[in-house]
């Protein structure tokens, strides 16, 4: 390999993410149940933040507005504004989660920082992933910061050329198959998947992915061998 860059994912690579937006969601179902089973709230309000998703993107702005339009179609319009509050105020608590990093996070960075320019490729809100980054006092380790607005082969491509670097000199690092493995592999990148406990179900692959520029690893300091030959 003649890698020159290596590239995290940010949510649930180097911190704490999924989990988050779980509990967000189970108040959501205690605040609706009594219009319909917390499965089938769960249901249309994935739905609905899907169909959204090309307009509003990725992240928690987008899934508060997602959670009201969800409240507003199951109540057939009916719902009170004491309960649009109440989904705002869970969408505010959502912005203000602590920054709790994953286990060996920063002893990469720390090992791999001056061996290679080091970025991270994430999606979501542009404020709201930058203020993640501040505060998880991981920003200084960073070459470079790409939120963008969504990970498929084109927005790699994209963000190769800012780089000023070919496919093969790439190595992305992330817990999603669907966005940091399978768009890199395509483009002829390198790409190791770190699965996380929770895993967003717009992220899950179905199929086995064999590629011989890919791997599995259980852990990120298990890439530490493979980068430091």
């Amino acid at each position: 390999m003649n890698l020159k860059v290596i590239a995290f994912d940010a949510d649930d690579t180097l911190f704490v993410n999924e989990p988050y937006f779980q509990e967000t969601e189970r108040k959501f179902c205690e605040l609706m149940s009594d219009y319909l089973s917390h499965q089938g709230l769960s249901q249309e309000l994935f739905r609905i933040e899907i169909q959204n998703l090309e307009l509003y993107g990725y992240g928690i702005k987008g899934y508060i507005l997602s959670m009201i339009e969800a409240a507003m179609k199951i109540s057939n319009n009916t719902i009170s504004i004491e309960i649009i509050e109440k989904i705002i105020e869970y969408g505010k608590e959502l912005l203000q989660k602590p920054i709790e990093l994953l286990d060996g996070v920063e002893e990469t960075l720390k090992e791999l920082n001056g061996k290679y320019k080091l970025v991270v490729a994430t999606k979501g809100d542009l404020l709201d992933q930058r203020r993640k980054l501040h505060n998880s006092g991981l920003g200084h380790y960073f070459h470079h910061i790409e939120v963008m607005s969504d990970k498929k082969e084109k927005d790699y491509h994209d963000l190769l050329k800012r780089l000023e670097i070919n496919p093969d000199e790439f190595f992305m690092i992330g817990n999603s198959l669907k966005s940091d493995v399978l768009p890199v592999l395509e483009i002829g990148g390198y790409a190791v998947h770190i699965p996380f406990h929770t895993t967003w179900e717009h992220e899950k692959v179905s199929h086995k992915v064999e590629h011989s520029n890919f791997k599995t690893l259980e852990k990120i300091t298990e890439v530490l061998p493979i980068l430091l030959k």
